[in-house]
């Protein structure tokens, strides 16, 4: 029930929410976030269809089970449900997998809470048992993590255990061994560099999943200009972000007023005289190739033509910047100091064809690791969930790259963990042992959903994987393609460390954020002036 004003404290139309409403009102929307993405958990997890969801695009339709992408595009009012975005958001960036895995820990351990403070527990002596159980299933995880870095023939199979593991819930499920092999290759390329965005992603409309490849150099979905050279070798490059247009006046609000004809065509020249300057300011870098983000303009491209030189234009950004990393080039913006300026390189450029489209290829550049992945798909919608899937099993293999330790999946770390905090539970006096317990349920609740999305009978294959570990079976999780338990070893089902380290500490920490407010507050929403400004 809402305060409106309370005690004459609030201005008129401010919202306020106290004490059991406020914390209600936190449990309700992060229990309602996570029982919308829960569903899709797991290598048998369901797609939802989103629509909408991005200003100008009310019309778009997106299919998909990545947790991140669900939850950004549910525009979603309730600010616990808010919280639990945003560490989806954090886990999507610092690790690229367990997205769902996150919302939904959280949103357990709330209900859990939940049901604690009916029984008239204090929040700080619930935040004060997670806190320790937390220092015991992280202490638990570290002690079940694999370190096979040292052996390279091992930690080769780990990836591909890792890769296996994180596109056995995605679209790509059905050709995972194919990009599994795919994704670990891409990553071992850019082992010594480390940098993910060395890895061009480019999506074609057309063929299968199956015709998707890695290709060795570095490909931009572009087309060279009109009467330039289409190959060019030992290739000396200029990345620039200038305008090359030369029919604008470059003043906001000018107005030029003249008295005849010969005064354009005497403008017109001067804006040409302009473009010729700069285009062989240009040109005396000693370039042959000039990739610009901006337009080109009929007038320039001649020019660079005529000057022997490939010009290529409209690079978006994030493809300019990409650029500018692989091939070891600055992007510039003015040309006055050629010897400043850092060139970028590469052994050859040359145009080539994928599906119908043209596209410009960079071998041997400047990063030997560059490489590009081209998918192939029938719709978009398979395209972007392809691309979706394939990010976050490059992403995962990135931090293992860096991390080398991996844990079981299948619910085996989980498993591990709530038996490690269900111990703690039963050695702690007092009330903080039932937040520790409410912990461990929690983490019970993981392999749970993932039975659960599966059809199959979930409270007999946690009790038997539970009976599994405490007979010492360490390794046993489950096995989902046949609805029982199995060896993790022998099944391959891996996962980064640092990815379910990162479940972990980012749940908990957000269900504690939470279950710490007692108080909401809405502000007045500001007003519009007339003129349409606040």
């Amino acid at each position: 029930m809402y305060q409106q004003g309370a005690g004459e404290v609030f201005k008129d139309g401010t919202q306020h929410e106290a004490a059991e409403i406020a914390r209600l009102s936190s449990f309700v929307g992060a229990t309602a976030v996570g029982d919308i993405v829960k569903t899709t958990l797991g290598p048998k997890g369901m797609d939802k269809i989103l629509l909408g969801g991005r200003p100008g695009c009310e019309d778009t339709v997106r299919v998909t089970n990545d947790g991140a992408t669900i939850m950004k595009s549910m525009g979603v009012d309730n600010p616990a449900a808010k919280i639990l975005v945003d560490i989806s958001k954090v886990q999507d960036d610092e690790v690229g997998d367990g997205t769902t895995s996150v919302a939904v820990l959280a949103s357990e351990l709330l209900r859990e809470a939940e049901k604690l403070i009916a029984a008239k527990i204090h929040p700080q002596t619930i935040i004060a048992g997670w806190r320790k159980a937390k220092d015991v299933a992280v202490k638990t995880l570290e002690e079940s993590a694999i370190d096979n870095g040292k052996n390279e023939e091992l930690f080769l199979k780990d990836l591909e255990n890792i890769a296996a593991t994180t596109l056995s819930s995605k679209i790509l499920a059905q050709h995972r061994d194919y990009f599994t092999r795919l994704a670990v290759d891409a990553v071992l390329r850019i082992r010594t560099l480390g940098d993910i965005q060395a890895i061009q992603v480019i999506k074609k409309l057309g063929g299968t999943l199956a015709d998707s490849f890695l290709d060795h150099g570095f490909l931009l979905n572009k087309t060279i200009g009109v009467n330039q050279p289409k190959r060019i070798e030992k290739a000396k490059i200029l990345i620039a972000n200038t305008g090359m247009d030369a029919d604008k006046v470059k003043v906001f609000g000018t107005r030029v007023r003249v008295d005849g004809t010969a005064k354009v065509a005497e403008l017109e020249a001067a804006e040409k005289d302009k473009m010729k300057e700069k285009v062989a300011k240009i040109a005396a870098h000693g370039i042959n190739c000039f990739i610009n983000r901006q337009l080109i303009y009929n007038y320039p491209e001649q020019l660079f033509a005529d000057a022997g030189i490939m010009a290529i234009e409209h690079a978006d950004f994030e493809g300019v910047e990409r650029l500018g990393l692989v091939l070891g080039g600055e992007i510039v913006s003015t040309f006055d100091q050629p010897h400043l300026v850092k060139l970028g390189s590469c052994d050859l450029i040359e145009e080539c064809m994928i599906g119908e489209d043209r596209l410009i290829r960079f071998s041997g550049c400047h990063r030997r690791e560059a490489c590009s992945v081209v998918i192939r798909g029938a719709t978009e919608q398979i395209l972007d969930e392809a691309e979706r899937s394939l990010h976050d099993a490059l992403c995962v293999l990135s931090q293992t790259l860096k991390d080398k330790r991996t844990v079981y999946g299948g619910g085996c770390s989980e498993i591990a963990m709530s038996q490690a905090v269900s111990r703690l539970a039963a050695e702690t006096p007092g009330k903080e042992s039932l937040a520790i317990e409410a912990f461990a349920t929690a983490l019970r609740s993981i392999p749970t959903i993932l039975s659960d999305n599966a059809g199959y009978d979930s409270a007999d294959l946690v009790a038997k994987l539970r009976a599994a570990h405490t007979r010492g079976e360490h390794t046993m999780g489950l096995d989902m393609y046949n609805g029982t338990i199995g060896n993790m070893v022998d099944l391959g089902v891996t996962e980064s460390f640092k990815v379910k380290l990162q479940v972990v500490l980012s749940a908990e920490e957000a269900a504690e954020m939470i279950l710490r407010v007692d108080n909401i507050i809405r502000a007045v929403p500001r007003k519009r002036d007339r003129d349409g400004r606040h």
